[in-house]
C-alpha cells in the first residue's frame, strides 16, 4: 500500500510520486508513445523556483491541510483551486511541489482578461511559415537549392518550426510523470474560459487541427513545447496525457466560478503566513542573519496587516532595503525610514482602526 502522504512539505526532493496508486477509473488516461520524465537532479533548480522558493528552494512552511489538499489533488489526479489573500503563498506551493517531488520546471500561464483556451493549449505561426515557403520557392526557382519539398518528412519538419505548444498543451503531454501546471491568477479572465476548460479538465486531451489536417503519410510531427528548447512528437495531431498534471489554479477570491467548473477541481484556502512563517520566508531569500535582525520588520508587518491590506513582497522590499546595507547618506534623498514606509505603503486606501 503506498504511504500517504506523497508530498510531504519538507522540501527535500525525492522520487515517492513514482509509487503514486493507480489512478480511479474515471481519471485514467492512456496518451503515448510515454514521454521520459523531466527529473532534476539535487541542486539543479531553475531561476523561476529560485524566485520563488529562495536560493535554497527548501524552505516552505506548509500546514496540514495544504499538505492533505495537495495529497488528494496529486491521487484523485484532479485541479487544485488555490484561493487567499495577495502574498499568502498560492503561486509558490506549485513551484514547491515541483521540486520535492522531482517534476520539472513549472508550467505556468499567467491569465489575463485577453486570455483564452488557444493560448494555453498550443499557438501557430502561418504566417511565418507562409513567409519561410515563398522564400524557399524562390530559392528553388534561381536555382540556390535543388532539393524538394514536397516529401512527408520535409512538411512536418516544416510546420514543425511554426507550431509551439502551450504550458497547457505541453502538461498535458504524455510524460511518464505529471508535469506541474500554474494557472496564475484565473479571477482575471474572460467569463466564458473556466467552461472551456472544463472538457480539457475532464478528458485530458485535445486536437491540434493544423496537424490532423496533414496528409495521411504525414502521421507524426515534432514541435516545439513551452520548455526552453524543448521539442516534442505529435501523432495524428492529437495530444493525450498519460499522468494527469498537477495543476493548480490561483484565485485571489475576486470572483465566483460556475459550479461545473467548482466540481471538477479540489479547493484549498491559504491562509495569512504567520510570523514563523514569515520569518522563514526571509530567511530563505537572505539568510538567516537577515532573518534575526528583520523581527523588527516582521512585527511592524504584522501590524499593518491588521489594519490595512500588505503583502508579503512588500515585507521582502523593506527587509532587503533595511539589511542590504543601501542606506541613504545623510544629507541625501529621503530619510531611510520613510524610504521603508513608501514600500510598506497599503494596496487599499481603506484602513481599520
Amino acid at each position: 500500500m503506498t504511504a500517504w502522504p506523497i508530498y510531504q512539505g519538507t522540501g527535500i526532493p525525492h522520487d515517492r510520486v513514482d509509487h503514486l496508486p493507480p489512478p480511479p477509473n474515471w481519471r485514467l488516461f492512456n496518451g503515448g508513445p510515454p514521454l521520459p520524465p523531466l527529473v532534476q537532479q539535487d541542486g539543479d533548480v531553475d531561476t523561476s523556483t529560485t524566485r520563488r522558493l529562495g536560493g535554497s528552494a527548501r524552505v516552505r512552511i506548509s500546514y496540514p491541510e495544504e499538505i492533505q489538499m495537495i495529497n488528494a489533488a496529486l491521487f484523485l489526479r484532479r485541479p487544485l483551486l488555490v484561493t487567499g489573500r495577495p502574498g499568502t503563498g498560492k503561486s509558490t506551493l506549485a513551484y514547491s511541489v515541483a521540486q520535492e517531488l522531482r517534476l520539472g520546471p513549472v508550467l505556468r500561464w499567467p491569465i489575463t482578461s485577453r486570455s483564452v483556451l488557444q493560448n494555453g493549449l498550443y499557438r501557430y505561426d502561418p504566417i511565418g511559415r507562409l513567409r519561410e515557403e515563398n522564400l524557399r520557392q524562390l530559392r528553388h526557382r534561381t536555382g540556390v537549392v535543388a532539393e524538394r519539398w514536397d516529401t512527408g518528412d520535409s512538411l512536418a519538419e516544416d510546420i514543425g518550426r511554426h507550431l509551439r505548444l502551450g504550458p497547457l498543451g505541453t502538461a498535458l503531454l504524455p510524460y511518464a510523470r505529471p508535469r506541474v501546471l500554474l494557472i496564475d491568477e484565473i479571477d482575471k479572465c474572460d467569463i466564458d474560459l473556466p467552461n472551456d476548460l472544463l472538457n480539457v479538465f475532464e478528458e485530458g486531451e485535445f486536437e491540434i487541427d493544423e496537424l490532423s489536417r496533414l496528409p495521411r503519410e504525414v502521421e507524426v510531427v515534432e514541435v516545439m513545447t513551452a520548455d526552453r528548447n524543448g521539442r516534442a512528437p505529435v501523432t495524428r495531431g492529437r495530444i493525450e496525457c498519460q499522468a494527469f498534471p498537477f495543476v493548480v489554479l490561483t484565485s485571489n477570491g475576486e470572483r465566483d466560478f460556475p459550479p461545473a467548473f467548482l466540481r471538477r477541481c479540489l479547493r484549498l484556502d491559504m491562509p495569512q503566513p504567520t510570523a514563523d512563517q514569515l520569518t522563514s520566508i526571509i530567511q530563505a531569500h537572505f539568510g538567516a542573519a537577515a532573518a534575526a535582525a528583520a523581527q523588527r520588520q516582521v512585527h511592524e508587518f504584522l501590524s499593518r496587516r491588521e489594519r490595512a491590506e500588505v503583502t508579503t513582497d512588500q515585507l521582502l522590499n523593506a527587509v532587503y532595503l533595511a539589511t542590504s546595507g543601501s542606506r541613504h547618506a545623510e544629507g541625501h534623498a529621503a530619510p531611510f525610514d520613510e524610504v521603508v514606509e513608501a514600500v510598506m505603503r497599503p494596496l487599499s486606501e481603506t484602513v481599520t482602526e
